[in-house]
């Protein structure tokens, strides 16, 4: 019997259609694209063919713009918003407008054209999550900025133009969508409660553990409990946390683990799925004018996490139209199957 499942966090329903439950084996990998191989501007040696890098961790010998770096960070060649210029917020009649003012950049994981980053070694993942924390600080300092995502396309099917592995940051003068539903949600939680609601999760599925993939003391990764893809993961520290940016060395190895961890199980059971992974932290709490208290508990009420999505199936018209997910993976099986996938990583 199929069944509807509710998620406290984003306030949806999803549908667990059990009567379609499918298996690892049931998805087939996304196909290779079949192009000979060619140009690659993020490979070492064709530095010049990016915008000038904003930030580098480099080994001995290495020289800006050039050869001999670990992981790089530059400009998008084509961004969605730009650095340059003023808000300008202007009422249109009923609508409203501002310039398209923010950042985009890429941060380029290896050196390695094919190295995937479940498969690059544990310390260099490390150095992978500083990174990623200090662009989001960096950028925290711009009072223009609203919320700054960091975001990674795997594959094809899961919106990657290039195949070098890489991530990327985009920076709004606005809180997305997404974000402030959940952000309401933990506030909401929090003034009837006085708890965090994600804490409240994690301690209930670590209760149940039939949904726990990963559980290392340090952090957390569940399948969740109204997941709306296949094998969908949520990824969190287990000690309250809302500021990814505030992140401890220990916190960053552990997360750097965590985050190797699960990927290694994903490209194990599913064959190297396509997926997206998105970083929900804290907005920047230093930007300009806001509304008074607005984000008084947020300290409190909103915990940082990272969702992994697999590419496994389509969002079609049913989804659009209602705002439903229809699910044919029960979160339970995925667990288990990755549970049993085991890391896939090579040794450190």
């Amino acid at each position: 019997m199929p069944e509807l499942r509710h998620d406290p966090i984003q306030k949806r329903w999803v549908i667990i259609a059990t009567e379609r439950a499918r298996r690892p084996s049931d998805f087939h990998p996304e196909p290779k694209d079949g192009a000979p191989a060619g140009f690659c501007p993020f490979c070492e040696g064709n530095e010049d063919k990016t915008p000038p890098e904003i930030f580098a961790v480099r080994g001995p010998g290495g020289r800006e713009n050039g050869p001999g770096w670990d992981v790089r960070v530059v400009a998008n060649k084509f961004p969605a918003l730009r650095i340059e210029g003023d808000l300008d917020r202007a009422g249109v009649g009923m609508f409203d407008k501002m310039n398209g003012v923010g950042a985009h950049e890429v941060v380029i994981e290896t050196p390695c054209h094919d190295l995937n980053l479940a498969d690059l070694p544990a310390p260099h993942v490390e150095r992978l999550v500083s990174v990623y924390q200090q662009r989001l600080n960096d950028l925290k300092k711009d009072p223009r900025l609203r919320y700054i995502l960091v975001f990674k396309n795997h594959g094809v099917t899961a919106g990657a133009s290039l195949a070098h592995p890489h991530t990327q940051l985009i920076a709004t003068p606005v809180t997305p969508m997404t974000v402030a539903q959940e952000l309401e949600a933990a506030r909401e939680h929090y003034t009837h409660k006085e708890r965090c609601l994600f804490c409240d999760v994690i301690r209930q599925e670590s209760e149940s553990g039939d949904r726990i993939v990963y559980d290392d003391g340090q952090y957390v990764a569940l399948a969740p409990f109204a997941s709306r893809f296949p094998f969908e993961i949520f990824l969190a520290p287990r000690a309250h946390a809302h500021d990814f940016g505030d992140l401890s060395a220990e916190g960053g190895r552990g997360f750097a683990r965590a985050l190797r961890d699960v990927l290694g199980r994903l490209k194990a059971a599913l064959r190297d799925p396509p997926y997206n992974f998105v970083l929900h932290t804290a907005p920047n709490t230093s930007m300009g004018p806001r509304r008074p208290g607005y984000w008084a508990t947020l300290p409190y009420d909103f915990h940082w996490h990272l969702e992994i999505i697999p590419r496994l199936t389509r969002v079609a018209g049913f989804e659009w139209g209602t705002g439903f997910y229809i699910n044919p993976t029960p979160p339970e099986d995925a667990a288990r199957f990755l549970r049993e996938a085991g890391e896939g990583n090579p040794a450190p």
